[in-house]
């Protein structure tokens, strides 16, 4: 009888079954302990890259409107009609139109408006600027286009003015504190307005508030408009050329916006006139 009981008993003891399954517990720490470690080690590299880019993006240009001086890569015809139609929102950027009988225009700042550039400073320049990015204070040295301050007295007299760029807000709305003194310009859009497609910033005009048909947006960046290419005046960068009379030119070409019921009729003849290299009408001397 007793071999039959002994032969019944179990191989282990409930006090060894115990002792093996904790023997599992030190593994599940060691694999929890490892994953710690790891997640750890990746949130401390993302940190330090994040940081190295912000030290980078500080100081590069893209706190302007980004360098376009290497060209244009055109955005793809049919990502710019699909993001139309999917980009829409019910709630506009801007105010109502606080006079509806004048025409809207949207005007660039970098290399439309003004050219600046960071240390060192340039020979010519009309004013500096130190905005304060990511903790960082930097200088710009702000020279100021031929004729920009004539432009936009004139342009008051039958514009609702907007600046849009696609410049940092802390930096952009600096230049424009010294530029417009006379408050000549209604609204300011920045970077945060834009739309980034494809690492480039696109200007909606189709969220603003303002029918198409009284609008114009001029600017030296072709993607800028990708959106509303009809709307669109084009204008040469400028740089540093003191004897640059593009505003000059673009001022007399739109005394005769009045002809036209749509503004979009208007920079189509601005464009065909561009490429037929003719000369403006009314042209201010």
């Amino acid at each position: 009888m007793v071999s039959k009981i002994t032969r019944k008993t179990p191989t282990k003891t409930i006090k060894d079954c115990r002792s093996r399954r904790r023997k599992k517990s030190p593994v599940k720490n060691t694999v929890s302990a490892a994953s710690s470690v790891v997640l750890a080690s990746i949130n401390k590299s993302f940190r330090c890259a994040h940081a190295k880019l912000t030290k980078i993006f500080s100081r590069s240009a893209r706190i302007t409107t980004p360098n376009r001086r290497k060209g244009y890569k055109v955005l793809k015809k049919c990502l710019q009609e699909d993001l139309c139609k999917a980009l829409c929102f019910e709630n506009p950027l801007l105010p109502p139109l606080q006079f509806p009988a004048k025409r809207t225009i949207f005007l660039d700042l970098d290399e439309t408006l003004i050219h600046s550039k960071t240390d060192p400073p340039p020979e010519k320049f009309d004013f500096i600027v130190t905005p304060k990015i990511n903790g960082e204070i930097m200088t710009f040295y702000v020279l100021k286009r031929p004729g920009v301050d004539e432009f936009l007295e004139k342009l008051r007299q039958k514009f609702e003015i907007i600046v849009f760029t696609a410049g940092l807000r802390e930096y952009a709305s600096l230049i424009l504190d010294q530029l417009d003194e006379k408050s000549l310009i209604s609204h300011r859009l920045y970077r945060d307005s834009c739309r980034e497609i494809e690492g480039r910033f696109v200007k909606d005009l189709g969220n603003l508030g303002r029918d198409l048909k009284s609008l114009v947006i001029v600017d030296d960046n072709p993607n800028a408009y990708s959106f509303q290419r009809q709307n669109a005046i084009p204008i040469r960068p400028f740089i540093d050329d003191l004897e640059d009379c593009e505003l000059r030119k673009l001022m007399g070409f739109l005394e005769g916006c009045d002809e036209f019921d749509d503004m979009r009729d208007h920079a189509k003849q601005f464009v065909s006139l561009s490429q037929d290299g003719d000369e403006f009408q009314n042209v201010p001397t």
